[in-house]
């Protein structure tokens, strides 16, 4: 999940790891709001250096992930999780680090908080998709997509699945059962790299993957499959119910439903700006 978050009305670009269970900052935002730097690139280049030189072990702790860039591109940036910029911060001399280790306290506090009511993650993902320009009726329809997704994971789990790869596994399998695309795909028609690809699914591509999701957790609970191929069997019948569904549509409409429009193609939100540097 990639978010913008606020430190003293600066931008830094983030993004939750969920196998790691950790938000990962883009450090060269970072440097930019705790020193105020015009050139925070040749800052972080400079630094990373002389950290290697003194042997500290902060800079094996970086990783990179692909950002939204000035340019409106997504570019390889820098990051690091909460522990690597604490590290950081103790190198870089500036007034601004108190404040800052406090704003990534509660930037973690905020994430216990929507672990423990995940109502507070609802309002808040609310407020990020109106944010983004996202009416209020798709925002509705996209909660309701995470409900259903939430059912299917807490399923898989008690199947024995475990997260990351194998749940990829499986959604892809999902995936391609109801819309002829693997997952990889999918994005790709629509020209996506990071972006989530449920944010940029029509009305009618989002309702018939609830219902592939839905469908997929209703026959594993009915077959208790044991295996992660068992999984893939009934992931797979789960998705050929919702693509079923989808050619019937497209029989009696004569449209494709499976669309190569982004969000903002399709009119579904307004066109953001770059994070500012």
């Amino acid at each position: 999940m990639s978010n913008i978050k606020l430190f003293q009305n600066q931008e830094i670009r983030s993004q939750w790891d969920a196998e790691q269970e950790q938000w990962l900052f883009s450090v060269i935002d970072i440097i930019q709001a705790l020193t105020g730097n015009e050139r925070p690139r040749k800052y972080w280049s400079d630094l990373k250096r002389k950290l290697i030189q003194e042997g500290s072990e902060v800079s094996e702790k970086i990783g990179q992930l692909k950002m939204l860039a000035p340019d409106g591109k997504n570019r390889l940036t820098d990051v690091a999780s909460t522990e690597a910029l604490l590290r950081l911060i103790q190198s870089i001399p500036s007034p601004r680090a108190e404040p800052f280790k406090l704003w990534l306290a509660q930037v973690g506090y905020e994430r216990l908080e929507e672990n423990d009511d995940p109502e507070l993650s609802i309002d808040r993902a609310l407020e990020a998709y109106l944010a983004k320009g996202y009416s209020k009726e798709w925002i509705n329809q996209r909660l309701k997509s995470i409900e259903v997704r939430k059912e299917l994971t807490d399923e898989w789990e008690q199947r024995g699945v475990s997260r990351g790869q194998e749940f990829a596994m499986l959604t892809d399998e999902i995936t391609r059962a109801w819309s002829g695309l693997s997952t990889k795909g999918y994005k790709q028609h629509k020209g996506l790299q990071k972006e989530n690809l449920r944010d940029n699914m029509s009305n009618l591509e989002l309702v018939l993957n609830m219902l592939a999701e839905a469908t997929t957790t209703e026959i594993s609970k009915e077959k208790l499959p044991q295996s992660l191929d068992e999984n893939r069997v009934v992931a797979r019948q789960g998705g050929e119910v919702a693509g079923n569904a989808r050619k019937e549509i497209e029989a009696k409409t004569g449209k494709k439903v499976i669309s190569d429009k982004n969000a903002e193609q399709l009119g579904r939100t307004k066109k953001l700006e770059s994070p500012k540097k």
